[in-house]
């Protein structure tokens, strides 16, 4: 752990089990899970296929129940062996931004609809959900395809318009599992410089699960994930600039 992070900021993880079945059929994905990432950082996680990282991944995201352990986000204990959130789909909605490999962008609506979906589903009025949504937009430098299709956008496009979904609620953490894999060089350094920039905006953690070799340079820290188990290494943190 970092003692220069306060325990109560970011995302903190500490002792984290998942154990899918039971008695001899029993699989520990997860043995002993510790992880911090500060508000207004951007953290790889890497590791070989059927280290964890997704089951993880899931366990943050709320979509599946750790077997034990701890997990705070942006200050709250969202479980503490057992969930303490009552409203599940609230918190993924609310606190927590996905990013996919896949956009995932709604097709039968326009990019400004996409952003703003969210925002309105947690109840904001559909002019200031729309407002966010140009915000975001412009941050990104997609605001002048506010009003295309998804269809219509490049590839680098629609993973502009995913990490402005993402944010639209201001949520205290993102998940990004392999948000570079299908772009060339360029395009992928340029969506990890968009998300260190918007995650010292919105001082937001972020945590990128990646194979990527092309990006991984860019982490100044990264936790690799093996057998279960996470160990911390400083990354080289080549600047984005």
């Amino acid at each position: 752990m970092n003692p220069s992070i306060p325990p109560a900021s970011g995302i903190l993880i500490e002792g984290l089990r998942k154990v899918y079945g039971q008695g001899d059929t029993a699989v520990e994905a997860l043995k002993n899970v510790n992880m911090q990432v500060a508000p207004g950082e951007v953290v790889g996680l890497v590791g070989p296929s059927g280290s964890g990282k997704s089951t993880l991944l899931k366990c943050l995201g709320a979509i599946i129940e750790p077997t034990s352990g701890r997990m705070t986000l942006g200050g709250e204990v969202i479980y503490d062996n057992g969930w303490r959130v009552k409203d599940l789909r609230a918190l993924r909605r609310d606190r927590i931004g996905f990013v996919f490999q896949a956009p995932y962008l709604i097709p039968f609506l326009d990019v400004t609809d996409n952003v703003a979906l969210l925002p309105m589903l947690a109840g904001v009025r559909n002019a200031a959900a729309r407002a966010r949504a140009l915000e975001l937009l412009t941050a990104l430098d997609v605001q002048h395809r506010a009003k295309a299709q998804p269809n219509q956008l490049s590839g680098g496009e629609q993973q502009r318009v995913s990490i402005a979904r993402a944010l639209a609620n201001k949520p205290p953490v993102i998940l990004a599992d392999e948000p570079t894999a299908p772009l060339d060089s360029e395009r992928a350094l340029g969506v990890m410089r968009l998300l260190n920039q918007m995650a010292r905006q919105a001082q937001t953690a972020v945590i990128v699960v990646t194979h990527d070799e092309k990006i991984i340079p860019t982490f100044k820290r990264i936790y690799h994930i093996r057998d279960g188990q996470t160990v911390e290494e400083a990354g080289e943190g080549r600047a984005l600039e």
